[in-house]
């Protein structure tokens, strides 16, 4: 009974049904006129989704457990962990940087929009990092290993990249006087935007989302984001608003004629949740160990993936780069 109880409630915890079978049971309908209210009753709406994607997916025959069985083991594994470890970086940092912001704002319209567009600031930090930072980039790898695009995907992160990145986004917010309060709405309205952008061809084809994608960050964007082609390489690092993407330069449109390519570029074995999740902590430290120098040892944790002591470097400015003089010849 104790093994049914916990796996229904795992269940209810995924779908997140918790905060809506709360405010049926209670008649407290009003709640939905609150953000807190609005969270529940919204919550259940990807998982939702995934479902209706996967069973769309077995419907036309077009399933297969490979393009769900890196996130699948993922999240059990993340839901393991999270038994033991608990890091509240959000709250952490609010209470040690808020005496330190450079203004204060209110919970208003005009300031939210200042919010969001401090938040996706902060978002293009971290994201930026997480693929220009070797250290970072083995925490945000296990999100790009996927060969496919579907639902799935945005429960595949690394334990630990949630609070790295809450720390940047949070702390850059806080210090640059966005109000809490006002935070937690924007993160709640990212992190759902954030999630939707994931869906994969089984329910959506072209998510260019019509006029829309020269407004905001689709989920062909994000598509792009995902791919290894040279062309899409470190694109898209925003997630709604495409304003700091457009200002440094790395907007990147899909092209009908340059097919996405899922994953990452290493070979790697497909579906494989260990050397997804593990695989390019392993190869750092190989590199670190094997590293002549102490300098060589530094260079590889905090210089980009694909740097080589050598000097015989495959980044993704390099390999870039050389797709495009290709391209011209």
């Amino acid at each position: 009974m104790e093994f049914l109880e916990t796996l229904y409630n795992e269940i209810v915890g995924f779908f997140n049904f918790g905060g809506l079978i709360e405010i049926i049971e209670t008649d407290n309908y009003k709640a939905l006129l609150t953000q807190d209210g609005i969270g529940k009753a919204l919550g259940p709406l990807i998982p939702v989704l995934l479902l209706v994607e996967i069973i769309r997916a077995l419907f036309y025959r077009r399933l297969t457990f490979t393009q769900y069985k890196i996130s699948f083991f993922t999240y059990v594994f993340n839901r393991f962990i999270s038994r033991f470890i608990s890091i509240g970086m959000v709250g952490l940092c609010i209470a040690f940087f808020e005496p330190y912001a450079i203004f204060k704002t209110e919970f208003t319209w005009y300031w939210f929009i200042y919010g969001y567009v401090v938040w996706e600031f902060a978002h293009f930090i971290y994201h930026f990092l997480g693929h220009k930072v070797r250290l970072f980039w083995c925490l945000h790898s296990t999100h790009h290993a996927p060969e496919y695009m579907n639902l799935s995907v945005t429960y595949t992160h690394f334990f630990l990249e949630a609070p790295y990145a809450d720390i940047i986004r949070t702390t850059i917010c806080i210090l640059l006087g966005v109000n809490p309060s006002l935070l937690f709405l924007i993160m709640f309205i990212d992190g759902t935007w954030g999630a939707f952008i994931h869906i994969g061809e089984n329910i959506m084809v072209d998510a260019r989302l019509g006029f829309l994608n020269k407004i905001i960050l689709t989920p062909s964007h994000h598509r792009v984001h995902h791919a290894k082609n040279p062309l899409y390489m470190d694109t898209n690092f925003c997630n709604l608003l495409n304003i700091w993407d457009k200002a440094f330069g790395t907007l990147q449109d899909e092209k009908h004629e340059e097919a996405i390519e899922y994953g990452i570029t290493r070979p790697m074995k497909s579906g494989d949740f260990l050397d997804a999740y593990f695989g390019e902590i392993t190869l750092l430290l190989k590199d670190v160990y094997q590293a002549p120098t102490l300098k060589d040892k530094v260079l590889y944790i905090f210089m980009p993936p694909g740097w080589h002591h050598s000097g015989n470097h495959k980044t993704a400015t390099i390999v870039k780069k050389e797709y495009f003089e290709s391209v011209k010849l």
